[in-house]
């Protein structure tokens, strides 16, 4: 399945992306918006992540490509779906730093969102974000995201404590 905005696509990730997806996941400058623990991981230990999640029923990753150049710039996706409670789990990452702050994190975003209201009639998606992650947490509040919740001082990086708030948004809430 293929989905397109002006700028950008999202298409299935396939085996064919885990080398790149896998260099994403090690680049410390990229995780540490995603990954508290800033973890280190072997080849293998991506690959069955990805394995995982192409075998699951309640999960959907997907890579963002500029349509201009068909570069593969980063990912997103929907995990813990509920099919029964039309509720799951988003996320977003752009692995590519060359594209941060152009706009195309937003594009795909909104594409994964309408996947998700509009394809899969989900009547909720929510998601965690790092309290210090000030440009993400601006940019779902922008899409009709609101703060349900916050985990206190639940990591520890660069000698301070750091929060994860729980944002969710309902269908009838989404800012397109």
């Amino acid at each position: 399945m293929l989905f397109s905005g002006e700028r950008v696509r999202l298409r299935k990730m396939s085996s064919e992306d885990i080398s790149t997806y896998h260099r994403w996941r090690n680049d410390v400058e990229v995780m540490q918006f995603t990954n508290s623990s800033l973890d280190v991981f072997k080849y293998a230990d991506t690959e069955n992540f990805a394995k995982n999640i192409f075998e699951s029923n309640n999960s959907r990753i997907y890579i963002i490509e500029e349509i201009e150049t068909n570069k593969s710039i980063g990912v997103t996706s929907l995990i813990n779906i509920d099919y029964g409670n039309r509720n799951a789990e988003c996320n977003i990452s752009l692995g590519d730093k060359n594209y941060w702050g152009k706009g195309l994190g937003q594009e795909a975003f909104r594409l994964l969102l309408d996947f998700a209201f509009n394809e899969l009639n989900l009547h909720k998606v929510y998601l965690r974000v790092f309290s210090f992650n000030k440009g993400a947490i601006k940019l779902y509040q922008k899409l009709g995201f609101y703060e349900e919740g916050e985990l206190i001082e639940q990591f520890y990086r660069d000698f301070s404590w750091h929060n994860v708030i729980f944002m969710g948004l309902l269908k009838r809430n989404y800012k397109k």
